[in-house]
Order: C-alpha cells, then sequence, then structure tokens
C-alpha cells in the first residue's frame, strides 16, 4: 500500500519485551473500570484491555494481570463498570494504572443501579454483571453482560499506543 518496511525485528513468542513491543503497534482507546470493595469503597483501575464479545446477548470483556493488586476485589465482585476516558482524564488513568491506591476520591462519579460506581465524565459506561472469569496464562479474562449503558455523542478518546497515551489529531 505504499509504505515500505525497512527493518524487520522478530523474536520468539518467549521474548517479552519484543512481544510487548509489537503488541504496543495496535492503537487501543483507554478505560477505566470501577467496583465497589466489599466495605463499598469505589475503587478503579485503568485498562486497555477492553472489547465488546458480543451484540446478543450484550457482553464485554477486559483483562486483569493476576499480579494487580485490585485481583482480590475484581474476584469476589458481581459487578463492574466499564468507563471509555476521554483526553482529560490522563491524570486519572495514570493514577489509577498504578499499584497502591486505586480510590476513586476526587474524581466526579455517577452511582449505577448495581452498587457500582461510574465516571460522570466518561464518554462511556458500561455497567455489567459478571457473566464468567477465564485463566488465561498471567492475566484472568472477566466477561461482564452489560446490564446497562450510555454515551455522549461528544468527546475525544484518550488512546494508548507504543507505551504512551496518544491524542487523535484536530478533526477539521
Amino acid at each position: 500500500m505504499g509504505t515500505e518496511t525497512k527493518t524487520v525485528t522478530e523474536g520468539g513468542a518467549h521474548d517479552v519485551r519484543k512481544f510487548r513491543n509489537a503488541l504496543g503497534w495496535f492503537t487501543t482507546g483507554v478505560a477505566v473500570v470501577t467496583t465497589c470493595e466489599g466495605e463499598g469503597r469505589p475503587i478503579g483501575i485503568t485498562v486497555n484491555s477492553f472489547s465488546s464479545v458480543s451484540l446478543d446477548p450484550p457482553l464485554v470483556l477486559w483483562c486483569l494481570d493476576k499480579q494487580s493488586d485490585t485481583l482480590p476485589v475484581f474476584e469476589k465482585a458481581t459487578h463492574f463498570t466499564v468507563n471509555v476516558l476521554r483526553e482529560e482524564h490522563q491524570d486519572v488513568s495514570s493514577r489509577l494504572a498504578k499499584k497502591g491506591d486505586h480510590s476513586l476520591e476526587g474524581v466526579d462519579l455517577i452511582h449505577c443501579e448495581s452498587g457500582t460506581p461510574a465516571l460522570k465524565e466518561a464518554l462511556a459506561h458500561f455497567e455489567c454483571e459478571i457473566e464468567a472469569r477465564h485463566d488465561a496464562g498471567d492475566h484472568v479474562i472477566m466477561v461482564g453482560r452489560v446490564l446497562k449503558f450510555d454515551f455522549v455523542e461528544e468527546g475525544r478518546p484518550l488512546l494508548y499506543h507504543r507505551g504512551a497515551y496518544q491524542f487523535l489529531p484536530p478533526v477539521g
């Protein structure tokens, strides 16, 4: 298609760093998955592994690293909400991507019917009930049945590409 590849870097599947670098060429959106801990405290974690699975029934998935400090919470949770982030959420995304404090303190929230929190200013929300959890190597695949969703008509998504946040160019 008119583009030449000048350098080819190969790596075996066991070469984790090269594999990760190759995956980094796939640009993804950024989302925060929210739920509540046992005592009702809202928490969130940044993910870029969100994907649709099925339209009928409405299913989505996201993947959680087994080393995540939020794993015990999401293993017990019956519901979660996926929040598609807008460009202005880069600071929230960065904070919730790190181990440690996954508190949503200071973030404007909406409380969903299932009891999970949602980020008020997100581009889209998908309120889900856990449909299945699948063991997948060093991650757990969380499949959710979408109970309710909403979205806005305007805004620009936060993107992730080659290990860094990216932004869409201005339209027009």
